[in-house]
């Protein structure tokens, strides 16, 4: 899988031409996650979909062509940190949620709602933590789930991939022959 960390400008219409760029050329987004970023006015985006090498350096210029795109990086060859969150909601009566709690305690996730038959338990890590979770859930009944998908930034950079070095745009050195140095 690659991962990209593409930062953009807060306008209307930008995920659906930075989507567009993969639909194109026939790729699957795997793992979509957009919010705000620490700058006002930009986004960022953590984008993993399955591209090999060449393709995802394609990939990487082709977004670098959209105007509202400031950066694009495939820090899937980093060292980089990756994290999943998901609100499970679990059938809960009376005589099993102490398991479930326990089992939660295990998982570290947390408790953040409580109903008569229920509970909603918020877990984040890795994918892989997040998906065993669910899996150790569902004999108790998982009712109903959402899941963000992966959010990654990179470890121990002093200027991380996803932000503009300075101006809020590409420099010219960021971009050779069409393609973006990772």
């Amino acid at each position: 899988m690659t991962t990209f960390v593409v930062l953009v400008e807060d306008r209307p219409g930008v995920l659906t031409r930075v989507a567009e760029v993969f639909r194109r050329r026939a790729y699957n987004i795997e793992s979509l996650t957009v919010g705000h970023s620490d700058q006002p006015g930009q986004s960022r985006m953590t984008i993993v979909c399955d591209a090999d090498g060449d393709s995802a350096r394609r990939l990487e210029a082709h977004l670098y062509k959209l105007v509202n795109v400031l950066r694009v990086d495939n820090i899937t060859g980093l060292p980089s940190v990756h994290r999943d969150l998901a609100l499970i909601r679990v059938a809960a009566p009376p005589d099993l949620r102490a398991q479930i709690m326990s089992l939660a305690e295990v998982f570290r996730a947390r408790v953040v709602d409580v109903a008569l038959t229920s509970l909603v338990l918020e877990v984040t890590g890795t994918e892989e933590k997040v998906d065993a979770f669910i899996e150790t859930l569902r004999p108790y009944g998982v009712i109903e789930m959402g899941r963000t998908g992966r959010v990654s930034m990179t470890r121990g950079l002093d200027r991380s991939p996803g932000r503009p070095e300075s101006g809020g745009e590409a420099q010219p050195s960021d971009v050779a022959d069409g393609v973006a140095s990772v």
